[in-house]
């Protein structure tokens, strides 16, 4: 991973736009979608730009560029073919720590422009540390085609019963395991559906019973790593990893495999030399015993052809 990513919160915050052309306006576009308050400098504009701010949507702040441009200002976008501007613009920005991209230009920015895919308020961003924008926007389509048009009406009706599932289940491993049930459920496909009584009336139920169930039954699966591709996991080994409380590995289980598990998920380290530690071994048993009789889900990865799991309840454990 070359670059971080995380969502910046811009409402009501004073964003810089310098340039005045199209692409300037496209990116005038997105700041107002995220609630900025932006400010343009440029020493023409084109009609779209110019409409923006006869609409007062944008301030024009003037034609140079100055550092005092730079105060109170949270982000600032350089949409110019003017190489001298962009580096004044990029060194003045850096030098005081305001985050700056310089369109096309990933030398120049501390920040790089993702490809959008907006479900408001679902948002994903798809970036290639500025390799290749147009891979990017690809990769944007091709989710786009994924996901349901209305999947933001999912978030917004899951919004809504936060607290109540907060306050009605403890912990968090209990309201994950709901939230699991509520998006791979029927609640989701009312919601979506645009049914929010029904979906409503099954979230009801669906938290009744939770509340009862005490507990979790603990399972322990095993994936085959296989020899280390991503791409060879089953869509049932993606789920199991990104349900999964635990995972048990061996050194030979390569990053990529990993990265697919939830980055929260705990990790346990298993010696794969055929020691008191290993694959097999008692000690192992005795801790894969321990976890799912306190009712999580273990994902046991390993360079095997199997994929099996065990049920931990009230009759023992029985091992894969």
């Amino acid at each position: 991973m070359q670059a971080f990513p995380l969502f910046l919160c811009l409402k009501d915050r004073q964003a810089l736009v310098v340039g005045g052309t199209d692409q300037a306006a496209r990116k005038v576009e997105l700041l107002l979608s995220a609630g900025a308050r932006v400010s343009m400098i440029a020493g023409t504009v084109t009609g779209e730009v110019a409409q923006l701010i006869a609409e007062h949507r944008v301030h024009w702040a003037g034609r140079d560029f100055t550092d005092a441009h730079l105060a109170g200002v949270s982000l600032i976008i350089v949409a110019t073919d003017d190489e001298a501007l962009q580096e004044a613009v990029s060194c003045a920005a850096q030098a005081r720590c305001v985050p700056v991209n310089v369109v096309d230009r990933p030398a120049r920015s501390s920040f790089l422009m993702p490809a959008i895919v907006d479900r408001d308020p679902v948002t994903i961003a798809i970036s290639t540390g500025g390799a290749a924008p147009a891979l990017a926007r690809k990769v944007r389509g091709e989710i786009e085609r994924l996901l349901p048009a209305a999947l933001g009406r999912v978030a917004r009706f899951a919004d809504l019963f936060r607290d109540q599932v907060r306050r009605a289940l403890d912990g968090p491993d209990a309201r994950r395991r709901f939230w699991d049930r509520v998006f791979e459920g029927p609640v989701a496909a009312l919601a979506l559906a645009g049914d929010e009584t029904g979906a409503r009336r099954a979230l009801i139920r669906l938290l009744d019973g939770a509340r009862r169930e005490g507990v979790a039954v603990g399972m322990v699966h095993q994936v085959d790593a296989g020899r280390g591709d991503p791409d060879l996991l089953t869509l049932k080994d993606h789920r199991l990893l990104q349900q999964a409380d635990v995972i048990a590995h061996d050194q030979r289980v390569s990053p990529q495999i990993l990265a697919a598990a939830r980055r929260d998920a705990g990790r346990l380290f298993v010696s794969d030399d055929g020691g008191l530690s290993g694959w097999g071994s008692a000690e192992l048993e005795r801790q894969l015993l321990a976890l799912a009789c306190a009712g999580k889900k273990v994902v046991c990865l390993r360079g095997c052809h199997s994929s099996r799991a065990a049920r931990v309840d009230s009759g023992g454990f029985n091992p894969f």
